[in-house]
C-alpha cells in the first residue's frame, strides 16, 4: 500500500500522507502564524500598547478585563476548593440545611451587576471616541482586493489631494520566496535586521506623525480586514459598504499588519504596512508625488516623420497653384 495502511505492528503512515499533513501544517501556519509575526516582541505576552492617541484604550479595557477576570477566577475556585477539601465528608463535615441567604443572594447579584455594566461603560466610550472622526486633518481611502490594498490621498490639511493613489501588495522578494520548491529561505527575507517575511510590501502607506488621520475603508470583491496591531484597531473593508475610523500616530517607524479576514486562498500573503514621517517629510513626498510625470523625449525617427510629410506637401502644392 503507497499510502498508508495497517501493518504488522499497527497502522503504517505512508509518505504521500505525511506529505500532505506537512503541506497543510505550512499553509496553515501561513495563514494565521504571521498575525502575530505582524508586531513582533520577545516574550511578548499581553497585548500591543502601540503608538497612536487612541491605542491605549484597547490596551486599558483589555487589562481591566483581563484584571476582573482573573479575580473572580481565584474567587470562584478559590471558594469550590476550599469547600471540596476542608469540609468534605470524609473529615465529617455536616452540611447546613438552609436553602436561602436573602443577604448572600444580593451580594452575588449586584457585584455581577455592577461589574458588567462597568465594562459596558468602559467599552461604549472606547467605540465613542473610535468612531468619532470629526476634526480629521487628513483623508486616506482603503480599499481591499484579493489579495493587495489601494490607497488614495483624498485630501491632506483642507486641501484636495488629486493623482496621489497606488497599489500595494506583498514585496518580490517574498512572493518569490513563498512559491512552492522556491528553495529560498524566508529567514533570509529581512529589511535591516528585522525578518520581514510576508509582511513587507512594495508601496507602503506613508502619513504624517502628530496628525489625525481619517480612514474610509471598503472592498472591491470580497470582505478584507484592514489590521495593524500597533495602530490599536482593526476594521472590516465590506463590498457595497463604507467604513470609517481614525488614528493618530505619535512616534515616527515602520508599523506592519495583515488582513485579518479569511479572503481567499492568498489571505496569509495580504501584508500592511505603513510608514510614518514627520510632518516635513509627508510634506515633502506628496509634493513629489503629485509632480506631474515627465514626458519621455520622442524618438529620433518619429520627430523626423512630419519634416519629411511637409516636403513631400510643399512641392506638391507648388504644383497645384
Amino acid at each position: 500500500m503507497t499510502a498508508g495502511g495497517i501493518g504488522k505492528h499497527g497502522i503504517r503512515v505512508g509518505k504521500h500522507f505525511k506529505h500532505a499533513v506537512g503541506t497543510l501544517a505550512l499553509a496553515a501556519s501561513s495563514l494565521f502564524g504571521n498575525s502575530v509575526l505582524a508586531n513582533p516582541q520577545p516574550g511578548q505576552l499581553n497585548l500591543t500598547p502601540g503608538v497612536t492617541t487612541y491605542s491605549d484604550v484597547p490596551y486599558m479595557l483589555n487589562n481591566v478585563a483581563l484584571g476582573v477576570c482573573v479575580v473572580i477566577g481565584i474567587l470562584v475556585f478559590g471558594a469550590m476548593f476550599i469547600a471540596m477539601f476542608r469540609f468534605r465528608k470524609s473529615r465529617g463535615a455536616v452540611p447546613e440545611k438552609w436553602t436561602h441567604n436573602t443577604v448572600v443572594e444580593i451580594v452575588w447579584t449586584a457585584v455581577p451587576v455592577v461589574i458588567l455594566v462597568s465594562l459596558a461603560w468602559l467599552a461604549t466610550d472606547g467605540l465613542r471616541k473610535f468612531s468619532d472622526t470629526t476634526g480629521a486633518q487628513m483623508t486616506v481611502k482603503v480599499t481591499g482586493y484579493q489579495w493587495k490594498w489601494r490607497y488614495d490621498y483624498v485630501d491632506y490639511l483642507g486641501k484636495a489631494v488629486s493623482h496621489v493613489g497606488f497599489m500595494s501588495k506583498l514585496d518580490d522578494q517574498s512572493n518569490a520566496t513563498r512559491q512552492l520548491n522556491s528553495g529560498l529561505d524566508p529567514y533570509a527575507v529581512k529589511v535591516g535586521d528585522e525578518n520581514t517575511y510576508l509582511l513587507n510590501v512594495d508601496h507602503a502607506l506613508v502619513v504624517p506623525v502628530d496628525t489625525k488621520i481619517r480612514f474610509v475603508i471598503t472592498a472591491d470583491d470580497v470582505i478584507h480586514s484592514w489590521y495593524i496591531p500597533a495602530l490599536g484597531w482593526k476594521m472590516d473593508a465590506i463590498p457595497g459598504v463604507v467604513n470609517a475610523t481614525w488614528t493618530n500616530i505619535k512616534v515616527p517607524g515602520v508599523y506592519r499588519g495583515q488582513c485579518a479576514e479569511l479572503c481567499g486562498q492568498d489571505h496569509g500573503f495580504m501584508p500592511i504596512v505603513v510608514k510614518a514621517v514627520s510632518k516635513e517629510d509627508f510634506a515633502k513626498w506628496l509634493a513629489d508625488q503629485q509632480k506631474p510625470a515627465t514626458p519621455a523625449p520622442a524618438p529620433a525617427s518619429t520627430a523626423a516623420a512630419p519634416a519629411q510629410a511637409t516636403a513631400q506637401i510643399a512641392p506638391l502644392h507648388a504644383t497645384q497653384g
